[in-house]
């Protein structure tokens, strides 16, 4: 099937009821269902866990903005912001407000996909095909694991080995909130913590989930987000191991040029997971609207992202079809995001063979192909002469070509410990501020060091 299906399951969280009477005009809404009715089977289930999906691929999380804020926040000269949006502005110049509604967003929105999730994995007794619930499990988990690993990345100072006691994430919540007089107040869980319950999840999906799966998470979306996850905590092993398994075993391959990766409206043979566009759907594409120039989609004027001189020094080759992957609209744009109803990819297969030629690099080993062969096989794909010989500057200057403006430079900059102009990676204006209506709202929260 070509979308999520996105029909959403009313659950009242002030458990509404209408008291009968004679009168037949006084009639329940058919859209207001009970809290009971909305877990009460398989199929209604399925419902949210679908709303799910669909909350993640909003505009406010996985559509656009997670990615946004990662490459504004890290940015230092490659692009200019040019919107008139003022919170990514906040961003660009580091300089963040506790009232950003695009981080409120991101935080709210994260929690509330983690809640559904939630809501699946307390009531699975209801499904009754063990393959169904093993799915809906794994999916959850997916989803789950996905959203608090880069709230932990967004809103948490770099994982650090060692400083599981002082290193603070975000509250991890696994109990679902049905009924708004049981919301509990959590406090902030460490990082450490944080990073063990996304693997937790992320290795039971990989255990439960199919090998296909449609358009939803397969156990190879799981695995590659295990891979990134263990990347950015530098577990190079696991992260070697997962992206190895990713690439032999998921029978994704990687497309024949680095412009079929991008601005499709079906999945391509590298996607290991891509959230889901399509001219139909009412939530906005906001890679689109923010990076895209004004006749594919994008806002009105000028392009609000703007890749400036500076990004073109990355590129050492002029074959490479990366480094003319651009067109001008007034100012220049990436084409990754031209099509405003394209398939938003996520997961997929070059990033992969980027995560083991790096782990190979830094533990010494040789698991799959070695990582000169990786790294030439994404420079073979987009007609970049070969290397003859890579260390890991190479390695690490070929992922920025390569995965440039799909929202990895912050987290890259975070883990590789580079500075962001005279900033240092553990600045404290590169974190998100915990949103100020969570703080006045739970006083066990406890605000980031500069806010």
């Amino acid at each position: 099937m070509k979308k999520y299906k996105y029909k959403i399951i009313l659950i009242s969280f002030l458990a509404l009821s209408f008291v009968a009477c004679d009168d037949n005009l006084d009639i329940t809404p058919e859209q207001d269902i009970t809290t009971d009715v909305a877990i009460s089977t398989s199929a209604n289930l399925r419902k949210i866990l679908n709303n799910a999906y669909a909350d993640a691929r909003s505009s406010v999380s996985y559509g656009g903005d997670i990615a946004l804020a990662s490459e504004l926040i890290a940015n230092d000269g490659d692009i200019y912001w040019n919107g008139t949006y003022s919170q990514p502005g906040e961003y660009n110049e580091k300089a963040i407000l506790k009232d950003n509604s695009y981080v409120r967003e991101i935080w709210l929105n994260g929690y509330k996909i983690s809640n559904q999730s939630n809501i699946i994995l307390a009531n699975l007794t209801v499904f009754t095909s063990t393959s169904e619930k093993d799915v809906a499990e794994g999916e959850a988990k997916f989803l789950r694991g996905l959203v608090y690993f880069d709230l932990g990345r967004l809103f948490s100072k770099p994982y650090t080995t060692g400083s599981v006691n002082s290193q603070l994430g975000v509250p991890i919540v696994l109990d679902p909130v049905l009924d708004p007089d049981k919301i509990t107040f959590p406090s902030r869980n460490t990082l450490e913590e944080v990073y063990a319950q996304v693997i937790l999840d992320l290795t039971d999906a990989y255990a439960l989930l199919p090998e296909t799966n449609g358009v939803y998470a397969t156990k190879y979306s799981a695995a590659a987000l295990l891979a990134r996850v263990y990347l950015q905590k530098g577990d190079y092993t696991n992260a070697r191991n997962m992206a190895n398994i990713v690439i032999n075993d998921s029978g994704a391959t990687l497309t024949a040029t680095f412009a079929k990766a991008f601005n499709n409206s079906e999945n391509s043979t590298e996607d290991l997971f891509a959230w889901q566009v399509n001219s139909q759907d009412d939530s906005i594409n906001d890679f689109n609207l923010f990076w895209a120039g004004s006749d594919f989609g994008g806002r009105s004027g000028n392009p609000d992202v703007d890749i400036e001189d500076q990004h073109w020094d990355i590129y050492d080759d002029a074959n490479d079809e990366r480094a003319g992957f651009f067109y001008e609209a007034d100012y220049w744009c990436t084409t990754k995001w031209k099509s405003q109803y394209a398939n938003i990819p996520f997961l997929r297969l070059g990033e992969m063979y980027l995560i083991r030629a790096e782990a190979n690099l830094r533990e010494g080993t040789v698991l799959g192909l070695s990582p000169l062969d990786d790294i030439n096989m994404l420079r073979f794909r987009s007609n970049a002469t070969l290397f003859t010989t890579v260390n890991l500057a190479a390695i690490l200057m070929e992922r920025k070509r390569e995965l440039s403006f799909e929202g990895f430079a912050l987290f890259d900059a975070k883990r590789l410990k580079q500075n962001i102009g005279s900033l240092p990676y553990n600045a404290n204006n590169l974190v998100l501020p915990i949103p100020l209506r969570e703080m006045d709202v739970n006083k066990n929260l406890i605000q980031n060091d500069g806010y």
